[in-house]
């Protein structure tokens, strides 16, 4: 799963009087519309979990590639006069340099803070008077601007969507204030335990690659980093070509693809040749232990290592035994035994987070600093158990079901629908996903599962870090 991370700029007051009332109705129809939506939702899923066999599914959209290699993919639903449009475009940090950690989740926040005919407030001013939603960020593979408006004010909604996705101004004050923001949440994210384990996991499991670092970069880096740099790589990476536009809602395919194309037809192809980091170096198989001691009641653990790729053929059947083994939720083994039998922990959790190179795997938990020592020690066993002994009928079918059920839940919302078509576009999954993913589950067997673990997990080679009072948690070397 990725992490992106999401910013909204601050709404401001109206600069034109009357605007407030404008926008309180028209948030009031997308507030009623929404709970319309929900309880048509609500009585589809349930018709559709009650039938007894699944019945082939249209393409989860229609795709098309414009003349100047933008993809457009567009899911008509008209249950509600709603329209949720997302600009994905390759420029995620993977292909940021280490000495300007932050530089693509930078371009990516100032996208809406400013146009060369609008200022970020004006940007403001229009979003609200229409009761519309725009915010733009960054991840580790993608970067992406996000539109949810109306139906009857698509035109003005997509002309402001083209205006801050074509020509984005990165004016030098709006860059120092959100240098200063960013600058700002670092600092206050080492208050976190949980945050600096996380931090400190993922650079002893990726080093200099940028899985490795904070998607908001460094301290040092972002101060680094000047305008000509900022338009530079916008130019060099928000290109037709490296884009895509997932449409879902009510709209009409042709009329949409007309009004894109005439917005958006003119935005030219690239010319820089443009390079990414690709698979992070390979840890040397031995255990490597992070201790931190801070001065709290919780000990916050991480344990793991790295993962896979998202296009790897064995992602359905670690997403199956993983279930079983930490994430799960109550139905897993680290939360029986951790949680249930032990007492130890409230929550602890497994997950693989694949991207477009090798993502991680990591157990994560918060316990007493003293039973610190031997949870880890549990997380461990479940490990060597899993790869061992495997899975029983049982587990399997469970997991499955679960699997397979909540399925539909994933498509229950136009902005969830386009995540799903976004990702499905970006990973090369094929719109006939949502048909194959029940046969993919599936066809997992218990064999699966024990080849997998034995793969996948590696009990005997992983990166442990424990954000503790030490002297209290003791634990062995």
């Amino acid at each position: 799963m990725l992490r992106p991370v999401r910013g909204k700029s601050p709404q401001r007051p109206p600069l034109i009087k009357g605007v407030r009332g404008v926008w309180c109705k028209e948030r009031k129809a997308i507030n009623s519309a929404m709970r319309r939506y929900r309880l048509i939702t609500i009585l589809g899923l349930l018709l559709l979990l009650l039938q007894p066999v699944l019945v082939a599914a249209a393409p989860l959209a229609e795709r098309q590639v414009l003349e100047n290699g933008l993809t457009l993919l567009v899911r008509s639903s008209r249950a509600l006069p709603i329209v949720t449009i997302k600009v994905m475009v390759q420029a995620g940090s993977l292909w940021e340099q280490e000495g300007r950690a932050g530089l693509a989740n930078l371009t990516a926040l100032l996208l809406s803070r400013g146009t060369v005919t609008r200022t970020a407030a004006q940007i403001d001013e229009s979003v609200d008077f229409i009761g519309a939603s725009l915010s733009s960020s960054a991840g580790r593979d993608l970067s992406e601007l996000d539109l949810t408006v109306l139906r009857k004010d698509l035109p003005k909604g997509l002309e402001l969507l083209a205006d801050v996705l074509l020509h984005p101004a990165f004016e030098q004050g709006e860059i120092t204030r959100k240098v200063q923001e960013l600058r700002a949440a670092l600092r206050k994210r080492q208050e976190d335990p949980g945050e600096v384990a996380q931090e400190i996991f993922d650079d002893l499991v990726f080093g200099s690659h940028p899985y490795g670092r904070p998607l908001e970069g460094r301290e040092t880096t972002l101060a680094a980093i000047t305008r000509d740099e900022i338009a530079g790589f916008y130019r060099d990476h928000y290109t037709p070509e490296r884009a895509f536009i997932t449409v879902v809602g009510d709209v009409d395919r042709n009329e949409i693809t007309g009004r894109i194309r005439a917005l958006l037809g003119s935005w030219p192809k690239g010319r820089a040749t443009v390079e990414r980091a690709t698979e992070p170096a390979p840890l040397q198989g031995k255990i490597v232990v992070k201790k931190v001691d801070r001065s709290v009641t919780q000990a916050n653990i991480v344990l793991g290592h790295q993962g896979i790729r998202r296009d790897n053929p064995d992602f359905y059947a670690l997403t199956v035994m993983n279930y079983i083994l930490g994430g799960g939720g109550f139905s897993s083994r680290l939360v029986e035994r951790i949680r249930e039998q032990k007492g130890w922990a409230y929550d602890v959790s497994s997950q693989f987070s694949p991207g477009l190179e090798r993502g991680s795997f990591q157990v994560v938990l918060q316990t007493k600093n003293e039973t610190a020592g031997p949870a880890i020690q549990e997380v461990v066993r479940e490990l060597h158990r899993i790869r061992e002994q495997g899975v029983t009928d049982q587990d399997l079918a469970d997991a499955k079901s679960y699997l397979t059920g909540s399925f539909p839940l994933r498509l229950d919302t136009n902005a969830k629908l386009a995540g799903l078509i976004s990702s499905v576009e970006y990973y090369k999954l094929g719109l006939d996903y949502a048909d194959r993913y029940r046969t993919l589950i599936d066809g997992v067997s218990k064999e699966d599962i024990l080849r997998v673990a034995r793969t996948y997990l590696r009990p005997d080679g992983y990166v442990l870090v424990v954000v503790a009072d030490q002297a209290k948690a003791a634990l062995s070397e």
